[in-house]
């Protein structure tokens, strides 16, 4: 059952709402997020989010540019911008709001941002050795490269020096070299052409395959929609619906209010 929420939640309020025990369909919540509350300085950007995810779900989390789908990841992997003033994050029964961003990456959370923050002066072998520096590992590098055989060709070539798709393709490699149990997509389709987004989305339904739970944020909504299983929809920094992907692609006119679709 969807929920599209008609009465968001006023400008510096902090909202009642109910931590989210069970996901869709009555299964325990993998990872769930409650109450969200977090600030670029005095900015109001995540005002009460709240969704959770079963394990090996995917879902697109979506909304108008500044609707605040990226610093709802960048809450979630406590990077510490946005500062979170109030609200829970928990993963597999641990309590990620009270950790620090390389705890939170220690609990599993891998969040692969928009801008891929390719390490300059490493080479692709060089940039997936240094994200296994320290347990807890994930794939190997051969695995990797089973995946992804574009960068087994080129595990010599400084990373930077490769496009933009191949840069997005070690950006995911390096996230799965370590073990994840939240993978953290934003805007994984920006900026590339046609051919490459292919190939990312093959990536992207190989790891679905898998069961990996990830949560996905990209502009374009319909491709994320085809691979989710389930969509929330933000608008000025609040959850206004929680429902299955396919409703979303079904409701021309939800689209439309709020994805501009």
């Amino acid at each position: 059952m969807s929920t599209l929420i008609n009465d968001p939640i006023s400008s510096g309020a902090v909202a009642p709402a109910v931590k989210p025990t069970t996901s869709q369909g009555g299964q325990p919540a993998y990872f769930s997020v409650w109450d969200l509350h977090a600030y670029y300085g005095e900015s109001y950007i995540v005002q009460g989010v709240s969704f959770d995810i079963r394990e090996g779900e995917i879902l697109a989390l979506l909304g108008r540019n500044g609707a605040g789908k990226t610093s709802t990841l960048r809450a979630i992997a406590q990077t510490g911008s946005p500062h979170i003033t109030h609200g829970e994050v928990w993963l597999d029964h641990k309590p990620i709001h009270e950790m620090k961003s390389y705890q939170a990456a220690q609990a599993g959370i891998a969040l692969v941002p928009e801008d891929r923050r390719i390490i300059q002066g490493l080479t692709v072998e060089e940039n997936l050795k240094l994200a296994q520096i320290a347990p807890p590992h994930g794939w190997s590098l051969e695995r990797i490269y089973d995946l992804f055989p574009r960068l087994g060709e080129r595990r010599e070539q400084e990373g930077v020096t490769m496009s933009g798709g191949e840069q997005q393709m070690l950006a995911i490699a390096r996230a799965l070299a370590r073990d994840v149990k939240l993978l953290l997509l934003d805007e994984p389709y920006e900026g590339l052409a046609p051919v490459i987004v292919q190939e990312i989305e093959r990536t992207l339904e190989e790891v679905k395959r898998l069961g990996m739970t990830t949560v996905i944020v990209e502009q374009n909504a319909i491709a994320a929609l085809h691979l989710a299983d389930r969509a929330v929809i933000l608008d000025t920094g609040q959850v206004v619906f929680d429902g299955s992907a396919q409703e979303v692609l079904d409701n021309e006119e939800l689209r439309h209010e709020y994805l501009a679709i």
